[in-house]
C-alpha cells in the first residue's frame, strides 16, 4: 500500500480516542495530562514515565517522517515482540515504529516507544545485525535509563522535565541539529540528558546481547554491527546519527567484541522477511524509483543479497514508475511462490489499482482476509482497494470491524475518514477526523470538527448531540490543560 505521511506540527499531549463508531463514545473525564512544569522528579514512577513518552509519541507524530507501511510496521512488530518476549525486567508494553530517515539510528523513550530510522536497515547485513540494534535500545527501556538520568539531575532546579524532553526529543528525531540547539539555548547539564553513560551503555550492551541470544538471534552480530559502525567513523567527517547519542569509544567495542566471544557461534538461517523489508525500504524510501531500479538490476547482476528479495525491490522500482508492464511478471512468479507472503500480497495490490483493477483486489484481498481476518496489512490493502473500487460501504465495514480491535491505528482512522467524506456521512467525517487531529494533540481543531459534526446532526437525535456535546467539551478541557504545560 501506498501511503503519504501527514505532518501537523502543533505541541502535542497525550490522548487517543477508541473510534467506537457504532456506540456512543465516552468522554474520559479521568485524563490527565502530565505534570511537565516542575524541577526533575526525585522519582518518576511507572505511570508517568508511560504519560511522558506519550507526550513525545504525540509530538513525533506531528512533526517527524513516520512511516504508515502496514507491510514494515509488521515485519518491525514482529521482531520487536520476539525480543521484548525473551527481555528481563519489562513493565510496560513496547511499541516500535518507522522513521523515513537514511541515517544509521535507532531510539528509545519512555514508556516502550522505540523508533528506528530506515536507514538502519538499509546498511545491516542480516537480521540478526539489525535485532542486535533493537535489543540495546530495549536495554536502556527495561533499565529505565532516561528515566535514572532524569533523577540524577534533581539538584538542578533550573532544568525542568519539559526542557529535558524536548532536548531527548529533538536528540533521537535528529541528532545532529538536536544537539545544536541544546548547546546553543541551554546549559551542559542540558546536553548530558542527550547521551547515555558510559556506564549505561555497557549495561544496554550486556543485556541487549544477552535478550538477542535469548530470542535466537546470533548474539555475536552485536559486535560485527558496533564494528561496521566503528569502521564509518574513520572514514566519514560525520559519524552515524547513532553515534551521537550512544558513544562508541575504542574501549566500547573491544568490550563488546570480548562480551561477543563468550557466546557460541549461532548459525541462523537468512531471514526472507528481513531482506524483502530490506528491499522494500532501499525501493521505496532511501531511493527515488528511477535510481532503485538501477540499483537492483545491479544488485541482481552481482547476486548481492537473496534473489527473491532482489526481484522485489526491482518489481516495486519498476510499479513507482508506472512501468507496469515490467512489474507484472516479477510480481506474479513472486506471489505464485508463496501466495501467503504479506510483502508480495501487498504489492501485487498496488498492481492491481494501478491497472484500474480495484474490484479485482476487493475480490482477491476478501478471500485473504476471511483466511488472517484483521492482519493489519491484508485488512488495509482490502479496505484501500474497496475505496478505489468506490465501495465505500464495504469500506467503512471492514474498517469499522479492525478499529473495534486495534482502535489507536493511526492509518485505519485516516481510512475510515476517507470512506465516510466519500459517502457525504458528514457529521461521522468531521468525528472521525477530530479523532486522528487528537493523536497529534490538534485539540483546538478536533473541538472546531466536533462543532461542524454537531451542525449536521438532526434534532431529534438527542443522543448523538449529548455524545458530540461531551466530546467537545473534552477536547477544549485537554486544551486548557495543553497550554498550561
Amino acid at each position: 500500500m501506498q501511503l503519504k505521511s501527514a505532518f501537523i506540527t502543533l505541541c502535542s499531549a497525550a490522548l487517543t480516542f477508541s473510534l467506537l463508531v457504532s456506540e456512543p463514545l465516552k468522554a474520559q473525564t479521568n485524563f490527565k495530562l502530565p505534570d511537565l512544569g516542575t524541577s526533575a522528579l526525585q522519582v518518576l514512577p511507572l505511570e508517568k514515565e508511560q504519560a511522558i513518552g506519550e507526550v513525545m509519541m504525540m509530538q513525533i507524530r506531528g512533526s517527524s517522517p513516520i512511516i504508515n507501511d502496514p507491510v514494515l510496521d509488521e515485519y518491525l512488530t514482529t521482531v520487536g515482540r520476539k525480543l521484548v518476549a525473551s527481555a528481563n525486567d519489562v513493565r510496560f508494553p513496547f511499541s516500535f515504529f518507522w522513521l523515513n530517515n537514511s541515517e544509521i539510528n535507532a531510539f528509545a523513550f519512555y514508556g516502550g516507544h522505540v523508533g528506528v530510522h530506515t536507514g538502519l536497515i538499509a546498511q545491516a547485513d542480516d537480521e540478526s545485525q539489525f535485532a542486535s540494534v533493537l535489543g540495546h535500545e530495549i536495554a536502556h527501556v527495561t533499565q529505565r535509563h532516561l528515566a535514572r538520568r532524569l533523577q540524577q539531575q534533581q539538584d538542578n532546579s533550573a532544568m525542568t522535565i519539559a526542557g529535558m524532553i524536548a532536548g531527548i526529543l529533538a536528540a533521537v528525531v535528529v541528532p545532529d541539529a538536536g544537539i545544536a540547539i541544546i548547546s546553543a539555548s541551554q546549559t551542559q547539564s542540558a546536553f548530558s540528558q542527550l547521551t547515555h553513560s558510559r556506564s549505561a551503555e555497557q549495561e544496554a550492551d550486556r543485556i541487549g546481547m544477552q535478550t538477542l541470544n535469548n530470542a535466537g538471534f546470533d548474539p555475536r552480530a552485536s559486535s560485527e554491527f558496533l564494528t561496521k559502525l566503528a569502521a564509518q567513523i574513520r572514514y566519514k567527517y560525520k559519524p552515524p546519527a547513532f553515534l551521537l547519542t550512544h558513544p562508541l569509544p575504542e574501549s566500547r567495542v573491544s568490550d563488546v567484541r570480548l562480551r561477543a566471544q563468550q557466546y557460541p557461534k549461532r548459525q541462523v538461517n537468512p531471514s526472507l522477511e528481513f531482506n524483502l523489508a530490506k528491499s522494500r525500504v532501499l525501493a521505496r524510501y532511501d531511493n527515488k524509483p528511477e535510481a532503485a531500479e538501477s540499483l537492483f538490476r545491479k544488485l541482481i547482476r552481482e547476486n548481492s543479497y537473496n534473489n527473491a528479495a532482489l526481484k522485489y525491490g526491482l518489481g516495486i522500482s519498476l510499479l513507482d514508475q508506472k512501468k507496469l508492464d515490467e512489474a507484472q511478471p516479477i510480481l506474479d512468479e513472486l506471489l505464485k511462490s508463496d501466495p501467503k507472503n504479506l510483502f508480495y500480497i501487498d504489492t501485487y495490490t498496488d498492481l492491481l489499482i494501478a491497472q484500474k483493477k480495484a474490484a479485482e483486489a476487493v475480490t482477491y484481498l476478501a478471500e485473504l482476509n476471511n483466511y488472517r481476518p484483521n492482519n493489519q496489512v491484508i485488512t488495509l490493502n482490502y479496505a484501500n482497494a474497496a475505496l478505489e473500487a468506490k465501495q465505500y460501504e464495504l469500506a467503512e465495514n471492514i474498517l469499522k470491524s479492525f478499529l473495534l480491535e486495534k482502535p489507536d491505528h493511526s492509518l485505519g482512522k485516516q481510512l475510515l475518514t476517507d470512506a465516510y467524506k466519500k459517502q457525504e456521512k458528514l457529521a461521522a467525517y468531521h468525528e472521525a477526523n477530530a479523532d486522528v487531529l487528537s493523536q497529534y494533540g490538534a485539540y483546538l481543531k478536533a473541538a472546531d470538527e466536533i462543532q461542524k459534526a454537531l451542525n449536521f446532526i438532526e434534532p431529534n437525535e438527542l443522543v448523538k448531540q449529548q455524545r458530540l456535546k461531551a466530546l467537545l467539551t473534552q477536547y477544549r478541557l485537554l486544551q486548557k490543560e495543553l497550554a498550561r504545560l
